[in-house]
């Protein structure tokens, strides 16, 4: 438990960092082999991308990091309980294990509430808030049949 300690407090203190700059108060650090092979702090003002969760800042330097989409092996320390989106990359990622000190119920209280997008997932289509429309299918479809044909492909 020392070394996981010693993660966590690594992405706490990029939490803190991030937080008295123009970052949100979120860090997260990545670990294989009980070494760090990346970190990550939230960006999302700073670089105005939606997406630059401390997580999947993380993950991106992680897989630039090994060359690799696949994490398998890896184990990743949050400041915070993963949003939908940084779970789902972590998913994706095939990434061991998740650690994290604040709860989602933490981050609500700072103004920081996921609970709208994980009521949205349980929804069906038309019931979203944001309206989504299907369109040409067929014509889409083409790449999935050269996909699911393709013999060279890389499965992720």
């Amino acid at each position: 438990m020392k070394d996981k300690s010693k993660f966590m407090l690594r992405a706490i203190d990029l939490s803190l960092q991030s937080a008295k700059t123009k970052g949100g108060p979120f860090g997260c650090v990545i670990v294989k082999e009980n070494k760090i092979i990346a970190e990550g702090f939230n960006q999302v003002t700073s670089n105005n991308d939606p997406t630059a969760h401390a997580e999947i800042v993380a993950i991106r330097n992680a897989c630039k990091n090994l060359n690799d989409f696949f994490l398998k092996g890896c184990d990743l320390y949050s400041t915070c309980e993963p949003c939908p989106m940084c779970l789902s990359a972590i998913y994706w990622a095939h990434i061991d294990n998740i650690f994290y000190a604040n709860t989602r119920m933490d981050a609500k209280n700072i103004d920081f509430d996921d609970s709208f997008i994980y009521s949205e997932m349980n929804k069906e289509i038309n019931d979203r808030k944001i309206k989504m429309t299907q369109m040409h299918r067929d014509e889409a479809l083409e790449a999935f049949e050269i996909w699911k044909n393709k013999e060279d492909k890389i499965k992720y």
